[in-house]
């Protein structure tokens, strides 16, 4: 590791466009002073982001760890870290954190970290394999002055500590990394796809379909003054009123996801790439998902307000022939929620397949996903040629 004249570490945060540039940013913030905190003995920190795409048409990890290698070579840096948000897997596990103390460089995959207390969780991971690169280097110098033992990598003990999914994973003869952290079993899984999911950020899927939307809010609108719904609604049972909300939301998570194409199906029919289709099609699910049941209790809410404004006890008696309760306002409101989401599903298909994705996904996961579908329509024109 090169250090300047002054005892200033320079440590360069190389991160893909968009969510890992934003998080990288924030990082640089706070990093120089608590690793100087951390370290003692003097040391300086200086923290530069770099945006740029060094995961541009790859997932393969040996092929990240050597663009990151040329890249910090040439640029002479002391140590970087890279972030991706991409999903990273290694020896059939998923990968949080690959490290060369060696060469002093990290690539860190922020899905891994899940999609709770994130943030926090990113900058205690860089902060702990700064501190353990520097940290080794010193000790190399140490030893370099006496001792012929070969110096031996850092364990980054309060990053496995505190994220109880994390543990030491294993690293090929030839790999360049000498530290590597992955998640495994259902935990791990689950973590990911925290991450994958969090990366979409899903409760911005209602405003980004607004023709859906407005569908859904018609519905609604027509549903709260029909006086047959009035009946319906003090009719119903709540195991009946659960089946139509249950029914409603997968009626349109479906919708959603058939109409606009945003199932991957692999032509690859190797274990890792059906593993790697089948937790994009989760995170597919789970984000719509929360999308669709952020726009059912908006529905719920606006349609609560919508019926204290409308309903009254002469013309509800005059209908249903009982009086008007409170409760009668809630269960309204709630049954016109899963009217208005059927509503709004068939609203949906007059969005474009790209509104819908752009909707969904983040667009570092659309970009993703037109790789992964070009790749996949690649071997198919290939056999039509042959």
């Amino acid at each position: 590791m090169r250090e300047s004249s002054q005892d200033v570490t320079v440590v360069t945060l190389l991160a893909d466009p968009d969510a890992p540039t934003e998080i990288a940013q924030r990082l640089a913030r706070v990093l120089p002073d608590r690793l100087a905190e951390k370290s003692g003995q003097g040391k300086r920190f200086d923290v530069e982001v770099l945006s740029e795409p060094f995961t541009a048409k790859t997932e393969d990890l040996p092929t990240l760890t050597r663009r990151i290698l040329d890249r910090g070579r040439a640029e002479n840096w002391d140590i970087v870290v890279a972030l991706t948000d991409l999903p990273l897997h290694t020896h059939g596990r998923k990968l949080v954190m690959d490290v060369s103390q060696e060469h002093g460089l990290a690539l860190l995959s922020l899905p891994s970290l899940g999609g709770l207390r994130f943030r926090q969780r990113a900058l205690r991971a860089v902060e702990e394999v700064v501190l353990s690169i520097t940290g080794r280097d010193t000790d190399t110098g140490a030893r370099d002055t006496g001792s012929e033992q070969p110096p031996r990598s850092t364990p980054l003990g309060r990053f496995t500590g505190r994220l109880a999914a994390v543990h030491r994973g294993p690293i090929g003869e030839e790999e360049t990394a000498d530290l590597r952290y992955v998640v495994s079993g259902l935990r791990g899984y689950l973590t990911v796809l925290g991450g994958m999911v969090r990366a979409n950020r899903p409760w911005l899927l209602v405003p980004g379909l607004s023709k859906a939307l407005a569908a859904a809010l018609a519905t609604a609108a027509i549903a709260i003054v029909n006086s047959t719904m009035w009946s319906l609604s003090t009719a119903l049972s709540t195991p009946r009123l659960v089946i139509a909300t249950v029914g409603s939301i997968a009626l349109m998570i479906g919708w959603l996801i058939v109409d606009a194409h945003l199932w991957h199906r692999s032509s690859d029919a190797s274990p890792e790439a059906r593993k790697r289709a089948a937790l994009y099609n989760a995170s597919t699910v789970v984000t719509v998902g929360i999308g669709v049941l952020v726009c059912y209790a908006g529905l719920m809410v606006i349609n609560l307000v919508w019926a204290l404004f409308v309903l009254t006890d002469r013309v509800f008696a005059s209908t249903t022939q009982s009086p008007l309760h409170a409760s009668d306002y809630w269960t309204l409101a709630w049954f016109a929620a899963s009217v208005a989401t059927v509503g709004g599903a068939l609203g949906s298909g007059l969005e474009s397949d790209e509104a819908i994705r752009a909707a969904a996904y983040s667009k570092r996961e659309q970009e993703r996903r037109r790789m992964l579908q070009a790749e996949d329509e690649q071997p198919e024109k290939s056999a039509d040629r042959s």
